[in-house]
């Protein structure tokens, strides 16, 4: 019984720890317009790369601190954009604000 108490708080204790370290994240954020003029968003450093698929021209990455290159991948007939350092700061929202993708 002692030993089963104790990987539950084990399990607890690592949850919220992840939990914690969750909202301290570095965040970064955007909006692309037209909304539908992008189909994947990418942010890179190093070997390092993120990905995430808008959402009716929003999108949020979750990132460590540091430069970031990101890639608006355009869909349909719109032009791919390239963001270049990009600073991520520590427990900040980096918003690229309103991004347009042009024909």
């Amino acid at each position: 019984m002692k030993t089963e108490w104790v990987l539950v708080m084990v399990l607890v204790l690592v949850s919220l720890f992840h939990a914690i370290k969750a909202v301290q994240s570095s965040v970064i954020t955007g909006r692309i317009v037209p909304h539908d003029a992008a189909d994947q968003v990418f942010a890179v450093q190093g070997q390092d790369s993120l990905k995430t698929v808008p959402d009716n021209g929003k999108f949020t990455l979750q990132a460590k601190p540091g430069t970031y290159t990101v890639i608006i991948h355009s869909s349909k007939s719109y032009k791919d954009v390239l963001l270049e350092l990009v600073k991520v700061n520590e427990r900040k929202i980096t918003d690229l604000g309103e991004i347009k993708i042009i024909q």
